[in-house]
């Protein structure tokens, strides 16, 4: 019987040399097919398997669940300004009223009054209380975000990360992700 295999099924969480994933949220997952040519271009070590075993005409392999870098690479110092790193930042909440529907971006500083688009003047918004506080500053409506504005670490948005774990953690994934997890004594 053949099995066929969608890119989609058997992820391999990636994590660097020093066995951390390379990322949190998005957590860092690779197709199984990518897990497979980094094992044969012998840029990762297998840590886990799934039971999931593929095959060719002269070879055979249980796929990998879990791989670590050979080399340890160097995290970003500063995280990319990106609207997804944005809802990250905020924790996926509008600044002004704390919804998570309808996310968008607002400037604090209005663009049309000189703000610029930079970490420190761009929060999560909703839809309405974007289109509420429009071009004015936060003193004129009074609508004042719930945190100011700043430039993340990389390590302020893991954490954040950590808050929202995906929707399927396989269980030889949870001894390298610090998910709140109980743990056995």
């Amino acid at each position: 019987m053949t099995i066929h295999v969608s890119p989609e099924a058997c992820p391999a969480l990636v994590l660097n040399a020093d066995f951390r994933p390379l990322s949190y949220y998005p957590l860092s997952l690779w197709s199984w097919q990518d897990a497979i040519k980094a094992v044969f271009l012998e840029r990762v070590n297998i840590v886990s398997h799934y039971d999931t075993v593929i095959h060719s005409p002269s070879f055979e392999m249980r796929l990998p669940s879990v791989v670590s870098l050979k080399d340890y690479v160097r995290p970003a110092r500063h995280p990319a300004f990106t609207r997804f790193n944005v809802f990250l930042r905020d924790r996926f909440q509008c600044q002004y009223c704390g919804s998570r529907d309808d996310l968008t971006f607002d400037h604090v500083i209005p663009r049309s009054k000189g703000g610029l688009t930079t970490w420190e003047n761009v929060v999560a918004a909703c839809a309405p209380c974007n289109l509420r506080k429009a071009n004015r500053l936060p003193s004129e409506i009074k609508m004042f975000p719930h945190q100011a504005p700043f430039a993340p670490t990389v390590h302020d948005l893991h954490n954040n990360g950590r808050a929202f774990p995906p929707n399927h953690l396989h269980k030889s994934w949870l001894d390298y992700l610090y998910w709140d997890i109980e743990l056995e004594p």
